[in-house]
């Protein structure tokens, strides 16, 4: 059985690949690449000539045949079009049957944009949460932040040019205007740059130019809240369920509002229980 390497490559500046990747990119037998075209650069750009099999987002389930069939034979470096594999980037599924196969997979760890910008965002980095990207769709990327607005930990999230005021919007009327943000662009390119400020100043800023390059967004987590008392969560419950609301869901929505777990509230029915 061959070996499985996931290789780091970098997210814009050259001289950040690791001389480990470099090494197993010689030395490797093939490479599965998101694009082609630029990891035949990359490689061209370091003398390392390869095989290389397209594995992206819409061919990968197809691929995995071929990709075994390559590993039971020799080792394959998978890479991705910029960055660690898998975060946000195909990989998850040929990682799965890799090891359902008993073939070994080696992380060559190396550059990754959200690392990157949590690591300058000046925002608190001992606990994250990794979002990748919110939806595409107006609603359901407005649920998505529903759900993490009362997240303790510091998120951080990648978003499209064409997409970042509508985020930056939707941000501010989910999560409030003084939040603290990162808005990370181009990172280690030529035209990088760090935006720290609130989310408010965020959304003005990115009003009055145009959005150009690849972003990270970190936004700090939401801050501690008081914990309601045991009658203030059965009284709020209550009215809800009067109102109408199932139990499942006016725990839920208790739940969110008072710090206490879904489960707990769930238990409750009225003050005098």
């Amino acid at each position: 059985m061959g070996t499985l390497y996931l290789v780091a490559t970098p997210i814009g500046n050259l001289e950040d690949i690791t001389l480990r990747a470099l090494r197993v990119l010689r030395e490797c037998d093939a490479v599965a690449t998101e694009d082609t075209r630029s990891t035949g650069r990359l490689l061209a750009h370091f003398g390392i000539r390869k095989p290389l099999i397209s594995y992206f987002e819409h061919n990968k389930l197809k691929r995995l045949d071929q990709l075994l069939e390559t590993l039971r034979l020799g080792s394959v470096a998978l890479v991705s079009e910029a960055g660690t594999p898998v975060l946000s980037d195909p990989g998850y599924e040929l990682v799965c049957a890799a090891l359902e196969h008993d073939i070994a997979v080696v992380p060559i760890p190396g550059p990754s944009s959200l690392v990157a910008a949590l690591s300058v965002s000046g925002l608190p980095t001992d606990r994250f949460l990794f979002v990748g990207f919110l939806s595409r769709r107006a609603a359901e990327r407005r649920q998505q932040l529903v759900e993490l607005a009362d997240e303790r930990a510091t998120l951080i999230m990648f978003e499209a040019p064409h997409r970042l005021l509508a985020t930056l919007t939707d941000l501010v009327a989910t999560f409030g205007g003084e939040r603290r943000c990162a808005v990370c662009r181009e990172l280690t390119k030529l035209h990088e740059e760090v935006w720290r400020g609130t989310l408010a100043g965020a959304c003005a800023e990115w009003k009055a130019r145009e959005p150009r390059g690849e972003f990270t967004l970190v936004v700090a987590g939401a801050a501690p809240r008081e914990r309601w008392s045991r009658d203030e969560v059965c009284i709020a419950l209550a009215e809800l369920l009067a109102g109408g609301m199932s139990h499942s869901e006016a725990a839920r929505q208790v739940a969110q509002r008072s710090g206490w777990s879904k489960s707990t509230v769930y238990a409750l029915r009225s003050p005098r229980e």
